[in-house]
């Protein structure tokens, strides 16, 4: 069977349903899965898209055929999946979602034991090897399907006690739920908790029918911001379709971007626990390094990926990560990504200080930061030869594609993992140094 290899990301399996990804590869995958880890006991659940029942009932066949016992949760977050995986002691997991892809796709996250990422173990080339060759092992077993288990008021209780958060400051926050799975966690987790909280699209709801369950594109948060002003609100909150990543909006209306964010949380989690390492990727400000720095962390930059940079915590013991992406990582809640944890954090961090998000905000965002700008690009290695050449004056990082500082600016160049484009942040210390250098570096690039 031909697989559309594309659908094979760098940490996710994710494509167009039922084109590029139907229940037909699904099983091919799973199998493969199970081949390759040879797991006893496999957690699975699934997000909210029409097609999600079918392909679950698929997956749990091809992993039950090649020998794995099969736990279903149902219908979950991305997030309380991960706990799930932990606290079932699972010895692998698969859950069944696109995140914040449209509502056309669907695909798999998958992990070992402890919800480790699952190219920890098998890179996603051999998956889609063996799935495509479709020449599986016969198995010494046929695996069974166990049992169903609704997990939620444990993962719920799990979040609140890990948060630490005990007292909600009668805040008045807006949640946008994007008709995503958090629907379903976040009337458990403000029950009874002294705040107004103003639900925002809470209903799950695959074929999206408000907008795009991605807070990383900012017309997804025009609701949110309209409601946060309307009703003066402290705080705003949207999660993308299956709730590992987490956007904000302060009291005005903006939008804090992912790494600010980090910089927020770290403060946070280094009074938890001081001293220790912090996680950030590449494309984050300089701001981040600094304000980890200042209340007494150990910055640690690295590349871009939830699969990569979680198991960089482990190997180096970070406690806390986030990346620009809005992606925020607890090693103190299995070291997975958790929107839950992120506003919990937020939301203490707010009762903590005493100030408005915004007055938070202003002095960790004294730079000037380009968005990630996309380009088209026949022969990356090429060019990105030819930007080291032209810009060897300054400290060359080649940790994620090229990351080149100065003085008073840098940028970092990456690779798309499945495209020919490159992908560019910069930043600068004044405005227009910015523009001056995106421009410049886009005419190399694309020249």
């Amino acid at each position: 069977m031909q697989i559309d290899p594309s659908i094979f990301k760098a940490y996710d399996i994710r494509g167009t349903y039922p084109d590029e990804f139907n229940e037909e590869i699904a099983y091919r995958i799973a199998r493969a899965f199970a081949q390759f880890l040879k797991p006893n006991l496999v957690v699975v659940g699934r997000d909210m898209r029409i097609s999600g029942p079918s392909i679950l009932k698929e997956v749990i066949r091809g992993l039950t055929e090649q020998g794995s016992d099969v736990i279903d949760i149902g219908m979950s977050s991305t997030p309380m999946y991960y706990y799930s995986v932990n606290a079932l002691e699972g010895d692998a997991g698969a859950q069944v979602t696109a995140s914040h892809n449209p509502e056309k796709y669907n695909g798999f996250k998958m992990t070992g034991p402890k919800a480790i990422p699952s190219i920890g173990y098998v890179s996603n080339d051999d998956l889609y090897k063996l799935a495509s060759s479709g020449d599986f092992e016969k198995p010494t077993r046929t695996g069974k399907f166990l049992k169903e288990v609704c997990t939620q008021d444990d993962y719920v209780a799990a979040v609140l006690k890990t948060s630490g958060v005990t007292d909600f400051g009668n805040l008045k926050i807006v949640i946008d739920a994007g008709n995503g799975m958090m629907g379903l966690t976040l009337p458990k987790i403000f029950k009874d908790k002294n705040c107004e909280v103003i639900p925002l699209f809470w209903e799950p709801d695959g074929t999206f029918p408000n907008h795009e369950a991605n807070p990383l594109k900012e017309e997804t948060l025009d609701a949110l911001k309209a409601k946060v002003l309307e009703t003066g609100a402290n705080l705003g909150v949207a999660f993308d379709g299956d709730g590992d990543r987490v956007a904000f909006v302060d009291e005005k209306g903006e939008s804090i971007p992912g790494d600010i964010t980090t910089a927020l949380i770290a403060r946070m989690m280094l009074k938890e626990k001081p001293g220790a390492t912090i996680v950030y990727d590449v494309r984050s400000s300089w701001a981040v390094k600094e304000e980890i720095e200042k209340a007494g962390g150990v910055p640690y930059m690295y590349k871009v990926g939830h699969g990569l940079i979680k198991l960089k915590m482990r190997e180096i013991g970070a406690y806390f990560g986030g990346e620009l992406s809005s992606h925020y990582y607890f090693s103190n809640f299995f070291t997975t990504d958790n929107g839950d944890l992120a506003m919990l954090k937020i939301i203490q961090l707010l009762v903590h200080e005493k100030k408005p998000l915004s007055e938070l905000v202003k002095p960790i965002k004294r730079y000037f930061h380009s968005p990630e700008i996309n380009s088209k690009c026949a022969d990356v290695a090429k060019k990105l030869a030819e930007l080291k050449e032209k810009y060897k004056g300054g400290k060359v990082i080649e940790l994620d594609g090229l990351t080149i500082e100065f003085d008073d600016w840098w940028f970092n160049v990456r690779p798309s993992q499945t495209e020919p484009l490159l992908r560019l942040n910069v930043e600068a210390k004044t405005e227009e140094m910015l523009e001056e250098k995106t421009k410049e570096l886009l005419e190399v690039i694309r020249g």
